[in-house]
């Protein structure tokens, strides 16, 4: 499945922890590839045991839930989230959209519907709503990671360098530098000290641009 066209300007919108549950292995790609073009950080699971476990060691903003997986019950996955954790945002995808499982997934407290296949756009305001709904990627932590990943991104550019550029001399991977500068990932100290030094730049001065 090709990933659909996202708009180029992520930087105004959230930036989301997202986990999805999908059996089908090509929905997964197209997730993975829709979420990090739009500069969210994605975890894909294809079975209800990798979601709880993905949840277990860091509990996202959003779960994307497929509700029609073969022999796994997305009703019954719906309600071990909720048992677990009540608060959790879930946004329910299915491939055979009926009145009966949406009143039932409302029931459960999922936040939205979404019908397969869907228009990115669909998601994409799923998605919008959520975060605005319940205040998601809006920690100060999610601050921080979106302005150092635009000011290392724009002291990169102004070098005219790539990102392969910038590995090199900084000596970090370029797909944790593309992380970086998308802002789904927050830098360590180290790797915040060496790509500063190799832009000629002071890390202080980003963080104070971010309200540290």
């Amino acid at each position: 499945m090709t990933p659909p066209a996202t708009e180029p300007n992520t930087e105004d919108r959230p930036h989301l922890s997202v986990i999805a549950l999908d059996d089908d292995d090509d929905f997964r790609e197209f997730l993975a590839s829709f979420l990090d073009a739009e500069g969210h950080d994605a975890r894909l699971t294809a079975t209800p045991d990798e979601l709880i476990a993905a949840c277990d060691e860091s509990l996202p903003d959003i779960v994307l839930l497929d509700m029609n997986m073969g022999r796994h019950s997305g009703e019954q996955v719906l309600q071990n989230l909720r048992d677990r954790w009540p608060k959790l945002c879930v946004i329910v995808l299915t491939g055979y959209p009926s009145l009966d499982s949406m009143r039932q997934t409302f029931k459960q407290d999922a936040f939205d519907y979404l019908a397969k296949p869907f228009k990115a756009e669909d998601l994409r305001n799923a998605l919008t709503q959520a975060a605005e709904t319940f205040n998601l990627g809006q920690r100060p932590q999610d601050a921080l990671r979106r302005e150092l990943g635009r000011r290392i991104r724009l002291a990169r550019t102004q070098r005219s360098w790539t990102l392969k550029d910038l590995s090199e001399t900084a000596s970090v991977s370029v797909s944790q530098l593309s992380s970086i500068e998308r802002g789904a990932h927050l830098p360590s100290l180290e790797s915040l000290l060496a790509i500063a030094t190799a832009l000629e730049q002071t890390p202080s001065a980003w963080l104070a641009d971010a309200g540290f």
